[in-house]
């Protein structure tokens, strides 16, 4: 979560929203949250669970690439 809000200061086109998920089990149901932290990019990514920084960080430049073209 702290990485999250790092991301969201240094960079306007990062948003960070921290829910607990046992007041807000609206939100828990719509995202489908088993464990936590969960990451939710562009509502269409999601990335479950605790892990180092550069795992991380790894993991979210996966998750936003631009498809490769298949032609």
């Amino acid at each position: 979560m702290r990485l999250a809000h790092k991301l969201a200061i240094e960079s306007d086109n990062v948003r960070a929203d921290a829910v607990e998920a046992m007041e807000f089990p609206h939100l828990s149901i719509k995202y489908n949250v088993r464990g936590v932290p969960r990451i939710v990019i562009n509502e269409t990514i999601q990335i479950e669970g605790a892990m180092p920084e550069p795992m991380l960080m790894a993991q979210l430049q996966e998750a936003l690439k631009p498809p490769e073209d298949e032609s």
